[in-house]
């Protein structure tokens, strides 16, 4: 993330005018790892989660102007793109919930592309490898905004009890003609 920062192509060519137009240095803070939800494979059991890359908020000066993706290569990580949008302000402010919370959580990003949802994971073992956690009943889920229809953006679920509306949601639907 940081050679994709430091270089002018990189930086010049992304589809964020942000970065573009971004005074003064940029950083890169708040790694956090991007799961994508994997429905239980037995009703009433908990979802998977796979690890698919890490999001990193680019800040330029007190502001953060963009996202950066890394994603895993066979040759480790690297740099896959810039972004920007809805996500950037919803995921501080869901951070800046979790901080407030009592206990302390791992923070990850969970994608249910079915959906066209993200949410705040807050892994229950601060000292877990990020890289292969998996959900457990004592973690928490904050839906980002923009959420979907009927699920509450920033309201802190318990992840069985989101999990459960999830996968009912993201379920494909029965084929016609199907008993169902």
């Amino acid at each position: 993330m940081l050679a994709a920062l430091s270089s002018p192509t990189a930086v010049l060519e992304a589809r964020t005018p942000a970065l573009r137009t971004a005074q003064g240095p940029l950083d890169a803070e708040h790694p956090l790892p991007v799961h994508v939800f994997e429905p239980a494979s037995v009703p009433g059991g908990l979802p998977r989660a796979r690890l698919t890359g890490w999001r990193f908020h680019i800040r330029a000066g007190a502001v953060v102007a963009a996202a950066g993706e890394t994603v895993a290569t066979p040759d480790g990580w690297v740099f896959s793109r810039f972004s920007e949008g809805p996500y950037l302000g919803s995921t501080e402010r869901a951070l800046r919930q979790a901080e407030a919370l009592p206990a302390t959580y791992q923070p990850h990003l969970l994608s249910v592309p079915g959906l066209y949802m993200l949410a705040l994971w807050l892994h229950h073992d601060a000292r877990a490898d990020a890289a292969t956690a998996q959900p457990d009943p004592a973690d928490l889920l904050i839906p980002l905004a923009p959420a979907p229809p009927g699920i509450a953006a920033h309201r802190v679920h318990r992840l069985a009890e989101l999990a459960q509306v999830i996968s009912v949601r993201h379920a494909p639907p029965p084929l016609a003609g199907s008993p169902a």
